[in-house]
């Protein structure tokens, strides 16, 4: 049987504005496994990206629960909730979200350097290499194009040796072909890992890719379904 590493229950986030409060997310319930891969789909404003915030810790519901890796989220505070993301976590961003100050490689040793390996820089080196990238380890972010960009971000999220990898829009500022790339690289190295991978994404041949869709509308899960 396989082992569930995160769960939420009754998850709802309310939000005030100038007209009043805004339900974001309506009672979300979800079971997901150990190395499975789910896509939240969904039309803009449903509440994707406020649901997996909440799912890694980087946000906290009104009301509700979130177990992850059997941790209740809910119970901790931010900096607990911030030492349990670099032990289980990895993240992968539409925007990269690389450090423009770091190379390609000092990016990629991040993860290792905060966990205090003796030698990051091999493991970087040869994630880099996975990703194609062997050769522009040196590389600034801005001397690298956004697909370039986008493989750096994901060797440094493998890099935190993630049991759950959290991504969000990893191929929205991608053109069709380096997306269909990043596809692929994401999908071997989930493998490779067994990684649970989630994430949010409006580009259908990616949510197809994955063992389950939650299609999420108006803040509510309408529909699951699996592959």
């Amino acid at each position: 049987m396989t082992a569930e590493i995160l769960s939420a229950s009754g998850v709802t986030k309310i939000v005030p504005t100038s007209a009043g409060e805004l339900t974001i997310l309506d009672g979300i319930s979800l079971e997901i496994n150990a190395a499975e891969s789910v896509a939240i789909i969904g039309a803009s404003g449903s509440g994707k990206t406020t649901l997996l915030g909440i799912l890694a810790g980087l946000d906290t519901p009104s009301s509700g629960s979130v177990l992850l890796d059997g941790n209740e989220l809910t119970a901790l505070d931010e900096e607990q909730r911030a030492v349990l993301r670099g032990e289980l976590v990895g993240f992968v961003f539409q925007s990269f979200q690389l450090l423009g100050s770091l190379t390609a490689l000092e990016n990629v040793m991040l993860p290792g350097e905060l966990r205090g390996d003796s030698d990051p820089r091999s493991e970087a080196s040869e994630l880099l290499r996975r990703v194609g990238l062997g050769d522009r380890a040196t590389h600034y972010p801005r001397q690298l194009s956004g697909g370039e960009q986008q493989r750096v971000a994901i060797a440094r999220a493998f890099a935190s040796r993630p049991k759950i990898l959290f991504a969000d829009e990893p191929t929205g500022n991608l053109d069709k072909v380096t997306g269909a790339r990043v596809i692929e690289l994401l999908f071997d190295l989930n493998r490779e890992f067994a990684a649970t991978l989630i994430l949010v994404t409006h580009d259908a041949p990616l949510a197809e890719r994955c063992q389950r869709l939650l299609e999420l509308d108006g803040g509510r899960l309408v529909t699951e379904t699996r592959a």
